[in-house]
């Protein structure tokens, strides 16, 4: 009788201890769910606050950035539509870095691909210095980025840039076969933030810069958040880095990678 009632003692407990697990669970869901809406309320701020003027559409709203670099100015459109749409600090960093030092990095005749292209700017100043350049990014992103490439190359580079959609993760090898497809430079600028796709990124980096390629990445961000800082670590597991260049005061770090043989 005894030994039955410690066996229905301990039944009666294994409920209660479900349902705290549960709780546990819920909560950290709940935590992870508010850490990823205030990332992505931090990032809108972020977007907001570095708006300058904008022009108001009948169906989306519209932004004009202006730069200088490599000789020209450069007009960029921008939305607010999406992340995608906006020039972030990572990609003005990266250009300035690309134009201060040409015997460093040298993108002359050289083939360069930029994943997450975004409004175009860094595909802009990549040209200018005389790459051959590919800009990819997702298919709803396109036509805004190729509008600005076009209106700011036309003309005054050595190549025509290309453009074409690139969904991280998917379809590399039948889209960007290892057998036809190199680049000596791999640009990426602003392209860790709080979202789904950190791993698919990494992926897509590899593909690009892999033993034997010789290809150079260069990766510029700003950092945010816990996430950026993890993939951080990701990134120089997967790849031979340097810090190349990091600027406090608009907390933008940038590194040099080669793929581990």
């Amino acid at each position: 009788m005894e030994r039955l009632s410690k066996v229905s003692q301990a039944t009666r407990q294994t409920p209660v201890k479900q349902m705290e697990a549960n709780d546990e669970k819920l909560q950290v869901k709940h935590e992870a769910k508010g850490e990823a809406l205030m990332n992505q309320n931090a990032l809108t701020g972020e977007a907001l606050g570095r708006r300058n003027t904008w022009e108001p559409s009948v169906y989306y709203t519209l932004g004009m950035e202006s730069f200088y670099f490599a000789g020209h100015y450069i007009t960029i459109h921008e939305s607010m539509d999406t992340y995608g749409a906006l020039t972030w600090p990572g990609a003005i960093a990266l250009c300035q870095f690309l134009e201060n030092n040409q015997q460093q990095v040298n993108l002359r005749d050289n083939a360069v691909l930029e994943i997450g292209a975004g409004t175009g700017l860094l595909c802009i100043v990549a040209s200018l210095l005389g790459a051959w350049v590919t800009a990819t990014d997702l298919p709803d992103i396109l036509p805004n980025l190729t509008f600005n490439l076009l209106r700011n190359t036309k003309g005054r580079c050595r190549y025509t840039p290309q453009v074409t959609a690139l969904t991280w993760g998917q379809d590399l090898e039948r889209d960007f076969p290892c057998s036809s497809y190199h680049y000596d430079y791999v640009l990426a600028a602003d392209v860790v933030y709080h979202h789904d796709s950190l791993d698919k990124l990494l992926e897509t980096m590899r593909h690009f810069c892999r033993p034997g390629s010789q290809t150079t990445l260069l990766w510029a961000n700003k950092i945010r958040f816990q996430s950026d800082l993890k993939f951080t670590e990701s990134f120089e597991s997967s790849f031979n880095t340097t810090l190349l260049t990091e600027l406090p005061q608009e907390e933008v770090r940038i590194y040099k990678a080669t793929a581990k043989q």
